[in-house]
C-alpha cells in the first residue's frame, strides 16, 4: 500500500514488481508461442484456430504491455528481453515445423491454463502490497480465461 504521500513502500514495490515480472514474460513468452502455432498449423480446423491465435497474440502482447508500463510507473525496471523470456516464461508448447490443429487447440489449452495460473498467483500477491496492480491482472486473467475457455471447447 502507499503511504499518505502516494509513495509505495519498499517491501510492496518489490512483491508488486516480481509479480509484474512474472505476468509479463509468461504473456511474451504466450504472445511468441501462440505466433509460433498460428504459422504453422494445419488441419480442417486451420482457419479458425489460425484466426483464434492471433486474438491470444493481441491480447498478450496488449497485457504485457500494460504490465511493463505498470512495473516502469512504481519504479520497477521491466526485463522483457529474449533470455529473460526464455529462462522464465511458462514452458513452451510448440516446436519447430507444422502442428496439427488438434494439438495447437490441446497445447494452447495446457499454455493458457499455466499462464494464468501464474496470474492469479499474482492476483494473490498484489491484493494488499497494490490494489491498482492487482485490478491490471485480474483484468488480464479475465481476457486469457475467456480464451482458454474457447480452446479447451474444442477439445474431444
Amino acid at each position: 500500500m502507499t503511504n499518505a504521500n502516494g509513495v509505495m513502500s519498499p517491501e510492496d514495490r518489490k512483491i508488486t514488481g516480481e509479480a509484474l515480472q512474472t505476468v509479463l514474460v509468461d504473456l511474451i513468452g504466450l504472445a511468441l508461442q501462440a505466433k509460433q502455432a498460428h504459422w504453422n498449423v494445419h488441419g480442417p480446423n486451420f482457419r479458425p484456430v489460425h484466426l483464434h491465435l492471433d486474438e491470444v497474440v493481441a491480447v498478450a502482447r496488449e497485457h504485457a504491455d500494460t504490465v511493463a508500463e505498470r512495473a516502469a510507473a512504481i519504479g520497477v525496471s521491466p526485463d522483457g528481453r529474449a533470455e529473460t523470456v526464455t529462462r522464465d516464461a511458462s514452458k513452451p508448447r510448440f516446436g519447430g515445423g507444422p502442428v496439427a490443429d488438434t494439438k495447437v487447440v490441446t497445447g494452447m489449452t495446457q499454455l493458457l491454463a499455466d499462464v494464468i495460473g501464474r496470474l492469479r498467483e499474482g492476483i494473490k500477491e498484489t491484493e494488499e502490497a497494490d490494489p491498482v496492480t492487482q485490478d491490471l491482472l485480474i483484468t488480464a486473467a479475465e481476457e486469457l480465461e475467456k480464451h482458454h475457455w474457447m480452446f479447451k471447447a474444442q477439445i474431444k
